[in-house]
């Protein structure tokens, strides 16, 4: 006989199932696990960068049912763009404009499919985020090769993935692949992110800005229509930060430095991408694991600033590209037509 379950524990299941997406966590794990695995075994701390590459081709082949050969064209162009960034970052405002190109085609793309702003969007964040990672607080010489490191070992997220993709379209079916109709105003959200990205990027590399992908990040995230909307992303992002970054920070005055508690927090930082119904919920616990990393590392303090403030920063771009571009639009749609 089954001990009778308490309210509590029901609560408890119900209110985990509802926030918690079971399937995708557990996906996520099979393809970022490895890394991880890899990490501890050969010490290589580029094999922790790889655990976003192979989450960034996860999360849209599980939403849009991609099969392996639309995978493998989603890697290609996440390795085109991170090389492409890393190769320009020392030329500054080469950088910049590439960066705001990115962003400009992440959002494009929506134009032949409105589903194609989940697939640029994971292009865009890990070739932006690993181009400034893997550059940061080290020489050029070590940068090539951390690049080089993830380049070579990339196959394994790929095979990864798409070995997913073939097991759960065999559970399913060969569903066909659809990008969902085009989207008629695509230029002006495309605009607007790339004016945030070229700001963010302009302002990271001015002014030398720590951790300066967080910025550059954060402006493209909070374009996602309309003022109202982006304004609802810039406050949860905001939230998240100011709830998350601090909650992490708070056991780095107890922590000592570990190799173990590292890459663990990594993992679950990298999992929160995926795992989470709500937006704020992910975000906030993607802070709290990246300040609690921080803590793992012997940084906590600085890391916890940088991210809140470049969460805002960035943020801040966002909107004010957004507002500067709806304004131009209606001003350009309210502008009276000559008489022909």
């Amino acid at each position: 006989m089954n001990p009778p379950t308490t309210p509590s524990a029901t609560n408890l299941r119900d209110l985990l199932s509802r926030e918690v997406k079971t399937g995708e966590l557990l996906r996520a794990l099979i393809v970022v696990g490895p890394m991880v695995a890899a990490y501890f075994i050969s010490r290589e701390a580029a094999l922790l960068n790889l655990g976003l590459v192979a989450v960034s081709l996860l999360i849209p082949a599980l939403r849009q049912h991609f099969p392996p050969k639309v995978v493998a064209w989603h890697y290609l162009a996440i390795l085109v763009t991170f090389a492409a960034l890393f190769l320009a970052a020392p030329v500054k405002p080469l950088f910049v404009v590439l960066t705001a190109l990115a962003g400009f085609l992440a959002v494009a793309g929506t134009r032949y499919g409105e589903h194609f702003r989940t697939l640029g969007n994971w292009v865009f964040i890990p070739a932006v985020y690993l181009a400034c990672e893997v550059r940061e607080g080290v020489s050029a010489e070590e940068a090539i090769r951390h690049a080089g490191v993830i380049i070579a070992s990339s196959p394994i997220a790929l095979a990864l993935v798409c070995a997913i993709q073939i097991y759960d379209q065999r559970q399913r079916g060969n569903a066909a692949t659809s990008f969902g109709p085009p989207a008629a105003d695509w230029f002006l959200p495309a605009a607007a992110t790339a004016m945030a990205v070229f700001a963010a990027a302009a302002l990271v590399e001015i002014f030398n800005l720590a951790q300066g992908q967080w910025v550059m990040w954060s402006a493209a995230s909070v374009v996602v229509g309309d003022l109202t909307a982006s304004t609802g992303k810039l406050k949860q992002r905001a939230i998240g930060a100011f709830v998350g970054v601090p909650l992490g920070f708070l056991p780095g005055l107890a922590l000592s430095q570990s190799r173990v508690g590292y890459a663990i927090a990594i993992l679950a930082a990298t999992l929160t991408l995926i795992s989470f119904s709500r937006y704020v919920v992910g975000f906030g616990l993607r802070c709290f694991f990246i300040a609690l990393a921080a803590s793992f590392a012997g940084g906590a303090s600085g890391i916890a600033e940088e991210r809140i403030v470049n969460v805002l920063i960035g943020g801040a771009f966002g909107l004010i590209a957004v507002a500067l571009t709806e304004i131009v639009w209606l001003r350009v749609m309210r502008k009276p037509r000559s008489p022909g």
